[in-house]
């Protein structure tokens, strides 16, 4: 089931709104299938691009959803085990400047983040509902596991969305 309002902390209802599906495991496979579409067409001359002096790269954008997806699958993965610590956040710009995501052929990037996104999958099914509705806390507030899942898939949808507006035109 979708998860509710009060399943996740406000700044996340940025990306879990962008989830039409109504099951965790739906929304990680069409996100999948729907993102590897549009990853796949974009063009050579652009994966170094970056639209302003500062911002990342396309590649490190893409770099940048696979370490986030890594980090809430972490994150789900230990809260459905039980885990009572408040777990950290982490600096996605520390994470990006460390990534030499630049240095990687596209091709590596894709295979990447699809081979994190079916590890994904796999973790999720692996869940019982019970796990699903198990929470635990990170600095900016308490989470479900099943609001996790839709997260991941939310924060790619964000994503892509500014690759299409801010890289692609």
């Amino acid at each position: 089931m979708r998860p509710g309002k009060n399943d996740y902390y406000p700044y996340l209802e940025t990306y879990i709104s962008k989830v039409k599906e109504d099951t965790v495991l739906a929304a990680l496979d069409s996100s999948l299938a729907g993102s590897m579409k549009v990853l796949q067409a974009i063009p050579s001359d652009k994966w170094n691009f970056a639209y302003a002096p500062g911002k990342w790269t396309v590649k490190e954008l893409l770099v940048h959803t696979i370490d986030t997806e890594r980090v809430f699958a972490y994150r789900a993965m230990a809260f459905a085990r039980g885990e009572s610590q408040v777990l950290p956040s982490f600096d996605e710009n520390t994470y990006a400047e460390n990534s030499e995501a630049n240095a990687r052929t596209p091709e590596a990037i894709l295979e990447e983040l699809k081979s994190v996104r079916l590890a994904s999958i796999s973790l999720y099914r692996g869940f019982s509902e019970r796990a699903l509705q198990k929470r635990g806390e990170v600095p900016a507030g308490s989470i479900s596991v099943n609001a996790l899942g839709f997260a991941i898939c939310g924060h790619l949808a964000h994503h892509l969305e500014v690759l299409k507006e801010r890289y692609l035109k």
